[in-house]
């Protein structure tokens, strides 16, 4: 069983002094039957004069935290260690007609349910519902239909960081056909939908692999995005359409929401701060 240990370091600097920062953070690893949590910690400076552990609605560890302090820095360090367990592939042409979960969507338990509606980042269009038919073939299999439109977003898209923000509407990410981890995961999630099939975000890390030859470094890495299906026999599969992955052993999971807004790593309310610069350094390291 693969173990990884993963440092996320999220650095902020102000242009001026932050008299109070409260934020809620969404970095500590979810409890699901594919990964075990041996370990997990935070180390914040300054220190918050208050912190606080919970669960979100959609079942995620979530941690407040209100920083009380005045300060013109803020460091956010979270560090895991993960086992993962491998899970096989499902048989993608034995899954249910998707037409069935599409119509019946109505009965499903609301849990799956509020993954079909509309989400402010993967809102379903009638561009989205032709991008998808061409995947989704009248009564094919839902994870068949499901495969070969993560395959099409992995080689139809251009991989670049340059070309889209968080705050890219989907719409353009599909007509450009370039953008990031987020972008393409949203692309899916939101074509799925314009169908009635379940689909939701999953936020977390892959394990990446330095050039032959070369060293892996450290902080070099990523958070990463990536899409789950619902299936009636299967349950939930992730696909990876950055990579043109299915359940890989090589993910690390943190959250699932209906899109990036649900699941930000971090986000939250200051008072004072003006202007302020972002530093992310990510490792992933297999022991």
């Amino acid at each position: 069983m693969p173990r990884y240990q993963i440092s996320h370091r999220t650095s902020y600097e102000y242009s001026s002094p932050v008299i109070q920062s409260n934020h809620l953070l969404h970095l500590a690893p979810r409890v699901i039957e594919s990964q075990k949590i041996l370990r997990h910690n935070f180390m914040i400076e300054p220190a918050p004069a208050w912190q606080s552990d919970r669960i979100d609605y959609f079942g995620n560890p979530m941690t407040l935290i209100s920083v009380e302090e005045e300060h013109s820095k803020l460091s956010v360090n979270s560090f895991c260690e993960i086992e993962v367990l491998e899970v096989p592939k499902p048989d993608f042409k034995a899954s249910v007609p998707w037409e069935t979960v599409a119509g019946s969507r109505q009965t499903l338990p609301a849990d799956i349910a509020q993954y079909v509606c509309a989400s402010p980042y993967a809102a379903a269009t009638q561009q989205l519902f032709d991008f998808a038919r061409d995947s989704f073939t009248d009564a094919a299999p839902l994870l068949e239909g499901a495969r070969r439109l993560m395959e099409r977003i992995h080689k139809e898209f251009r991989f670049d960081n340059t070309t889209t923000d968080v705050s890219t509407p989907v719409k353009q990410v599909l007509e450009q056909k370039s953008g990031v981890c987020q972008d393409f995961g949203h692309v899916m999630i939101a074509a799925m939908r314009s169908l009635g099939l379940p689909a939701r975000y999953v936020s977390g890390y892959i394990l990446t692999h330095p050039p032959e030859g070369q060293v892996k470094l450290e902080g070099t890495d990523a958070s990463h995005a990536w899409v789950s299906v619902w299936d009636p026999q299967s349950g939930w599969v992730d696909f990876d359409p950055t990579n043109n992955l299915v359940n890989s052993p090589e993910h690390i999971t943190i959250a699932y929401g209906r899109d990036f807004d649900d699941v930000s790593p971090i986000s939250g309310v200051l008072l004072g701060g003006g202007q302020h610069t972002v530093g992310v350094a990510v490792t992933v390291k297999p022991l």
